[in-house]
């Protein structure tokens, strides 16, 4: 017997809503089976994980902190995801952007004022953006896959942004650590006014605007439209004169600027200057940000919240529990396993078929 694959001519829309949430159920039955695999208490565990990053003040700031660059990578993420154009590489892009925004107050020591932080950010969303249109060019003029180049890039950024740190931009009034010198007061980003958190700034704001205008171009505009049709039938988009070459350079340049965006307003808001490294997979973590929104930039914040706790509560469970600090990266992978999983069977009729004979007629037909 063999498992056939026939593409639903009519995905249920209540199917495809409640996917994510069948996903994350069987997430956390996996991870109960993993902690009693270790010899672990399996409710203490995912009371760690999931429930107690959201008991005191603190924690849900900080889940709301590691939300923000989530959910800003996810939302560009879902632009080029639409388009089936992989972007793999969101967390070089990430990291340029950071570069990018930081050069503005480390190599202009003497410029201040109200237009700091809103040129940081500019020059962030063009770095990432321009990084992110490399494997874009790439693809359009040779042929490249975009999934190996942009992830290459990654390791690209990485090494720069820590050659950067150690050499050049490294803060002469540091003690020889590698670090930049802390941003000025004007250009770090705000924090949000009228709530008690010393660590969550206007960002998040940020994050909700990005995800709305994002919505409101793909469901709105022309340009989404055709990122929509390239995503689900390309040739058809081909004979309604739609330019695939530029969209791919327009889904992978708008995917890039805002991860470089997400960069500078990490650095210039909770860590206020450039360290060797800056984000703990932020990149990677908003594929599966985005996967799990059904590729939807409103979507995106929730999903975000629900994998920035994975941070915080691995955190939690490595203290009190005394477990490997590469539990998070276990439960987003599996969350992300069976997302994909869910997503198959949503658009998919799965069928069992009987297996070809094979034997002397056979052969006899084949010769």
């Amino acid at each position: 017997m063999l498992l056939e694959f026939k593409r639903r001519a009519q995905p249920s829309r209540f199917a495809q809503w409640t996917a994510p949430v069948v996903a994350f159920a069987l997430t956390l039955l996996t991870g109960a089976l993993i902690f009693l695999s270790l010899g672990k208490d399996p409710m203490a565990g995912l009371y760690y994980f999931f429930v107690e990053p959201l008991t005191a003040a603190w924690s849900l700031e900080e889940v709301a902190v590691k939300m923000i660059p989530l959910a800003i990578i996810a939302i560009g993420l879902c632009v080029c995801f639409l388009s089936s154009t992989w972007n793999i590489g969101a967390e070089g892009q990430f990291i340029v952007g950071a570069l990018a925004g930081s050069a503005v107050p480390i190599l202009l020591p003497g410029f201040d004022g109200p237009l700091m932080l809103p040129l940081m950010m500019l020059c962030g969303f063009a770095g990432g953006m321009a990084y992110g249109l490399i494997p874009a060019t790439l693809k359009v003029r040779f042929g490249a896959n975009e999934i190996l180049t942009s992830l290459m890039l990654v390791y690209v950024a990485e090494l720069l942004l820590d050659w950067l740190v150690r050499g050049p931009w490294r803060n002469p009034e540091g003690f020889n650590m590698p670090e930049s010198a802390p941003f000025p007061v004007s250009g770090r980003v705000p924090e949000l006014p009228f709530i008690d958190a010393d660590r969550l700034t206007i960002a998040l704001v940020i994050a909700v605007i990005a995800a709305i205008v994002v919505q409101f171009m793909i469901r709105r505009t022309i340009f989404g439209f055709s990122v929509r049709l390239a995503g689900i039938a390309p040739r058809a988009a081909a004979f309604a004169g739609y330019d695939a070459n530029r969209t791919v350079l327009l889904a992978l340049g708008v995917s890039g600027g805002l991860a470089g965006l997400a960069g500078i307003l990490e650095v210039a808001g909770p860590i206020g200057q450039l360290r060797p490294a800056i984000s703990p997979g932020y990149g990677f973590t908003a594929i599966i940000v985005a996967f799990l929104a059904r590729l939807s930039p409103i979507g995106c914040l929730a999903a975000a919240f629900v994998l920035s706790l994975t941070y915080i509560g691995g955190e939690g469970a490595q203290i009190a529990m005394g477990l490997s600090d590469k539990m998070a990266r276990v439960f987003q992978g599996i969350l992300l396993f069976w997302a994909l999983v869910a997503d198959a069977f949503v658009f998919y009729e799965v069928r069992l078929k009987r297996a070809p004979a094979i034997g002397p007629s056979a052969e006899a037909a084949d010769a």
